[in-house]
């Protein structure tokens, strides 16, 4: 039995296997360096969620004091459309599109005899945000002013 051996047309082309699999490496070393940097930006845009939520609360309560002379806890009286108090045993969640990764408390105290009106307000990190950003973690602001964070980076950095 004779059989022909039939050379490759000039015309023929196509990919090597080897071809195939060094393109596949380069595709995988590319991920694996660019998907890091990709959630790094993700949980980054949270935060800034979190800040803006944070900053005009603390905005609601400045308007709130120069017209009562007190912060409150009030969502309706500080212009949200919850019924409810944003405390933290009832925490109010900061939207991020259809998911939520911040909640945002507020804690108020009355004005005393020797001690003026204040109020402190924090957004903790919920879900994959808690576990995965250490470096903030819950930013706080209050009625002076001050902005802290609850993780292991520097305040300045975070806010």
């Amino acid at each position: 039995m004779n059989m022909p051996f039939h050379a490759p047309r000039a015309g023929q082309r196509g990919f090597t296997l080897i071809e195939l699999m060094i393109a596949v490496a380069i595709i995988g070393i590319l991920l694996r360096l660019a998907f890091p940097a990709y959630q790094n930006s993700v949980m980054k845009s949270r935060r800034a969620d979190a800040k803006t939520a944070l900053l005009d609360l603390a905005q609601r309560e400045e308007r709130f004091l120069a017209t009562q002379n007190l912060y409150t806890a009030s969502a309706p009286a500080l212009g949200y459309a919850n019924t409810a108090t944003i405390t933290p045993a009832s925490p109010m969640t900061i939207q991020n599109g259809s998911a939520s990764f911040y909640t945002l408390a507020v804690v108020a105290s009355a004005p005393t005899s020797t001690t003026p009106a204040t109020f402190s307000a924090t957004a903790t990190p919920t879900g994959t945000q808690l576990s995965k950003d250490t470096q903030c973690g819950a930013f706080t602001i209050n009625s002076t002013g001050q902005q802290t964070i609850s993780g292991t980076g520097n305040p300045t950095d975070c806010w």
